[in-house]
């Protein structure tokens, strides 16, 4: 593997678990593909105002959606933070629906009353989207205990960033999750800033998923997110554990955030050496590489970029065609009943 990074497990893990075949490379090549484009014009359409509020972007941590996604089976459960529209593209829900919910439209996820902060896709295992720090854990937990309860052999996957691992629901959801021996996995991915803050200016050990992991009883795990096939990989062991009864695992997936935290922030505070050593490391270009190295021909990976392309561009027009929300709809699908009125 091109990875500096070492994942680090109990003897015996089951690292020969699965075996990619050129077929399994070119649907995780498509997945980046596909997630880089949809985010690039997620981008674009910010810039021309059509997408309001802010917006979080996860160019650069492509390769952990995708590494997971592949690996995921279709009713197991996803969890993510704002920053989530790769996870939610990826496990099924349509580029034109993410898209338009970023803009606001009723062709979106949420009938663009959630906006990019609160991607839901339920039918395609996509359980919400937090803008809470941390909040999603315990949830993830919950939805975990259900799987286990019903015995339906669902995992839930709870991804997050490195600053959650410094918040209180952290530490309480992976406590109940080893006591309770849950089928849940969490992802740090460790983009290594927590909004504007250097994670480790603030953090008493280096890793700060990964180095905790053997508080709780749990493996620690350090792999490279950038490595589409290791994150397939380690995706698969880790799964497969939760499936079968082994319980929980954490996982920290060491990447990069190409831009700032948010469409608002020009990033400044990073080290122009460092961002340009990470930007040389982006999980896309590089597994294209690899790619062509091994053999495979450069028309097919051509073809599922120009899909890709072609693809945005339909999401896109379908997403501006698409009306705005009504404000009429603004209390529906909020409560139960379908409206308010019960508060009062």
């Amino acid at each position: 593997m091109e990875s500096e990074f070492l994942t680090r497990t109990v003897p015996g893990a089951m690292r020969d678990f699965t075996e990619i075949d050129d077929e399994l490379r070119l649907r995780l090549f498509g997945m980046m593909v596909r997630a880089r484009l949809m985010e690039q014009r997620a981008y674009d359409l910010f810039m021309q105002n059509l997408v309001k509020g802010t917006s979080h972007l996860a160019l650069g941590q492509e390769a952990v959606a995708a590494g997971f996604a592949a690996a995921m089976r279709m009713d197991d459960y996803s969890f993510c933070t704002y920053r989530g529209h790769n996870h939610t593209l990826l496990r099924g829900a349509s580029m034109a629906g993410v898209l338009g919910e970023l803009m606001g439209r009723t062709c979106g996820l949420m009938r663009g009353k959630g906006g990019s902060m609160h991607l839901t896709s339920v039918e395609h295992g996509a359980m919400g989207s937090y803008a809470i720090i941390g909040a999603h854990l315990p949830i993830a937990a919950g939805a975990a205990w259900s799987a286990q309860y019903r015995g339906s052999g669902q995992v839930a996957v709870c991804f997050f960033g490195d600053g959650t691992t410094n918040i209180g629901a952290f530490h309480e959801a992976l406590n109940l999750a080893v006591v309770w021996k849950l089928p849940v996995v969490f992802v740090c991915e460790n983009n290594m800033y927590m909004e504007y803050t250097a994670i480790s200016d603030v953090t008493a050990v280096e890793h700060p998923a990964a180095d905790r992991a053997s508080a709780y009883g749990l493996d620690p795990m350090l792999i490279d997110g950038n490595d589409v096939e290791l994150v397939y990989e380690t995706a698969a062991e880790v799964l497969e554990r939760a499936r079968t009864g082994g319980g929980p695992s954490l996982v920290e997936a060491k990447t990069y955030r190409h831009g700032g935290h948010s469409r608002a922030d020009p990033g400044k505070y990073r080290p122009d050496a460092e961002v340009k050593a990470w930007l040389e490391r982006d999980p896309v270009p590089r597994y294209r590489q690899r790619l062509l190295r091994i053999g495979i021909e450069e028309a097919r990976l051509s073809e599922i970029e120009a899909a890709g392309e072609a693809e945005v561009e339909q999401a896109t027009q379908i997403a501006r065609a698409s009306p705005t929300a009504d404000v009429a709809t603004a209390e529906r699908d909020v409560f139960a009943d379908g409206g308010s009125a019960w508060r009062n």
